[in-house]
């Protein structure tokens, strides 16, 4: 049987990130009708509440229980809104490695959500799981994915060429001129953190908040 991640829960400052729930549908469709996800990340369009039963009750249990990862939804401490996602995919066991990825909702961004969740899930990886490697990939426009790597200490160790596609008229926005759902390639690059990195102090995220436009 394959290895997997223990069904939990992380808890950071002003975050917790814990297993999606039924309760969470209605949130999720409403994050990923904004813009910038459509954009940036490979989420069907539209998004329906379908979609987020699905991965709330199969997708994200399927990728837990197969050893290949596991998803966590973001809510704030002080009100329980859901304010984002982070999932690890693409898990090797042998070499304690894994990718992440994360999406913050468009009513919770410039808090600095995105860099205080992804290394809680980090920490917790390094520090109770025993792994030596988290990989990110962020397209080469999506500067502030790029910048919420950076503010975590990622160490950028090159571009993969041609490596992904976002949607074109999304992405740019007013000065796009291609007809919506049309796509494009670009290149992505690649990230790493290891457990060393994170011998610094933490953020003071108050202080990060208007610094980040995660």
């Amino acid at each position: 049987m394959a290895a997997s991640f223990p069904e939990t829960a992380i808890s950071t400052d002003r975050l917790l990130l814990r297993p999606p729930a039924d309760s969470d549908a209605a949130s999720l469709v409403s994050m990923m009708a904004d813009d910038q996800v459509n954009a940036w990340t490979a989420v069907p369009q539209p998004f329906t509440e379908t979609h987020a039963r699905a991965w709330i009750r199969q997708l994200s249990p399927a990728r837990r229980s197969e050893g290949r990862g596991i998803a966590f939804v973001v809510t704030e401490h002080l009100t329980q809104r859901v304010v984002g996602t982070v999932e690890l995919d693409g898990t090797d066991w042998r070499l304690g490695s894994t990718g992440i990825t994360y999406i913050t909702a468009p009513w919770a961004r410039g808090e600095g959500y995105a860099p205080e969740a992804v290394l809680g899930v980090a920490q917790w990886l390094f520090e109770d799981r025993g792994f030596h490697r988290l990989e990110l990939r962020t397209a080469a426009g999506n500067t502030a994915a790029q910048q919420v790597a950076q503010k975590i200490g990622c160490i950028s160790e090159g571009v993969l060429r041609s490596a992904w596609t976002v949607r074109d008229d999304l992405a740019q926005g007013d000065r796009g001129t291609s007809r919506r759902g049309s796509e494009s390639r670009t290149d992505l690059i690649l990230w790493s953190l290891l457990p060393e990195d994170l011998d610094v102090p933490e953020p003071d995220w108050a202080e990060q908040r208007h610094l980040l436009s995660d």
